[in-house]
């Protein structure tokens, strides 16, 4: 009954957390994998966790590559701390660094935990870019003799093919780190355009200022009372 009640809690405690793919169910394995990449730019709250779970089959490749892009409020630390759990619960990998890339092997089949943890900054939010997935190497172990040319070419297609799409999926991989490298040069751009427009604003300002204080110092300097005899 005790152990019912905290397993009840602790369902309650992580029902925030989010999935990229629904339950199996009563669906086989195999029957439904959904989507195994995924890549959007979200925002940790100051002092707060956001976690994600994405369900991986055995005997796949799990990759996770950040890169954090901007800092809201009075945020000044670019660290952000991200683990990733196995579906038992045991910590796997975890980094604490402004970018990061973790990649390893799945060995058990469930839903894998994604936290990220904004515990570097009290006043101030990060901006985070993401992109994960898993990548499944499907190697059949042929049975027999392969009998005609038929079979051998449709086996060299076949191995062709998963090249291919091998090496398609980790142009999308470097395509996705250089959209992050440029989103994160864009967020700078903006970031030195505020600073060098506030500060021209505050410069122009005091100049102004500087130059009445001038004016009315010179113009005092020459005052003369008119009830006074001229020379």
């Amino acid at each position: 009954m005790l152990a019912s009640a905290v397993l009840l809690l602790w369902s309650a405690c992580c029902a925030w957390c989010r999935k990229s793919e629904p339950s199996l169910g009563g669906a086989g394995p195999g029957v439904f994998r959904g989507s195994n990449k995924y890549d959007f730019a979200m925002e940790v709250p100051a002092g707060g966790m956001e976690c994600f779970w994405h369900f991986a089959h055995q005997s796949g490749s799990f990759y996770l590559t950040y890169m954090v892009q901007w800092l809201t409020g009075m945020a000044k630390d670019q660290r952000l701390l991200v683990t990733v759990s196995s579906p038992g619960g045991a910590l796997i990998a975890s980094e604490n660094e402004a970018t990061g890339h973790m990649k390893f092997s799945t060995e058990v089949t469930g839903f894998y935990q994604l936290c990220l943890g904004n515990h570097n900054n009290r006043f101030g939010g990060i901006r985070v870019f993401l992109s994960f997935g898993v990548i499944y190497e499907e190697e059949e172990e042929e049975e027999g003799e392969e009998e005609g040319g038929l079979n051998s070419t449709l086996a060299s297609i076949q191995e062709s093919t998963q090249r291919l799409q091998s090496q398609i999926f980790h142009m999308w991989r470097h395509y996705n780190f250089a959209r992050m490298r440029k989103g994160k040069d864009h967020y700078l751009l903006l970031s030195n355009l505020n600073y060098v427009t506030w500060w021209s604003a505050a410069q122009s300002v005091a100049i102004v200022l500087s130059g009445c204080l001038q004016v009315l110092v010179l113009r005092r300097l020459f005052h003369t009372d008119p009830s006074r005899p001229r020379c």
